[in-house]
């Protein structure tokens, strides 16, 4: 039997995930069975050791979103600071999007705190933190796919993190557990997202040695 998946569909998926944040309908809601069912699919993402220690908080009662979003908020003239040492258009558009979003977060029909089981110690190396946090962001990934092909659009932001005791005390989230991001879900609006302008990929692959110039 022919296994084969349809290249072209899946590479258009692939290709077209984009950080979705003006373009977010926040008029629309968003059902508990729709984003378990996108959950469920970033289940299949591979863990260190099998150990699926993922946790999923998904957020959508409106008082708490308000509160959640106005910690997120706290961070926006960090966005401003960046902003103001943007090079080239597209960062700054980058910049004003990611400005927008911090003032209108709080309005997504969801917001999706991906966690994981276990936080990384005081004096950790690059191993620990890089099997800890591999081991959830596999999972995010397939998460904001599963969610692009059913019409849905998401962010992967992390503003929140810089106040994460303020947003584990509002949530109830314990002390043992490692907050990642903060994802705001909802349908999106306009035509069809396209692929994002790339370095060619030659400019970024180093083969067998480091060079610092791969071009």
């Amino acid at each position: 039997m022919d296994r084969r998946f349809d290249l072209a569909e899946v590479d258009r998926l692939l290709s077209t995930t984009r950080a979705v944040r003006r373009r977010l309908d926040f008029s629309r809601p968003v059902s508990r069975e729709l984003l378990l069912e996108c959950i469920r699919l970033s289940q299949q993402a591979p863990t260190q050791s099998n150990s699926q220690d993922w946790r999923w908080l998904v957020v959508t009662d409106p008082e708490l979103r308000r509160a959640l979003g106005a910690i997120y908020a706290r961070g926006a003239p960090g966005i401003d600071e960046a902003a103001r040492h943007a090079v080239d258009a597209q960062t700054r558009r980058v910049y004003a999007g990611a400005r927008w979003l911090a003032d209108h977060i709080h309005e997504a029909p969801a917001l999706v705190i991906p966690c994981v089981l276990g936080r990384p110690p005081a004096q950790f190396r690059a191993i620990t933190c890089a099997t800890l946090y591999g081991s959830i962001l596999q999972a995010v990934w397939s998460f904001q796919l599963a969610l692009r092909s059913r019409g849905l659009g998401s962010c992967f932001t992390t503003l929140h993190l810089a106040f994460e005791e303020d947003a584990r005390k509002l949530l109830g989230i314990p002390d043992d557990v490692l907050q990642v991001a903060l994802l705001p879900v909802a349908y999106t609006r306009g035509g069809d997202f396209r692929p994002a302008e790339r370095p060619p990929v030659e400019s970024i692959v180093c083969f067998d040695r480091w060079r610092s110039d791969p071009a």
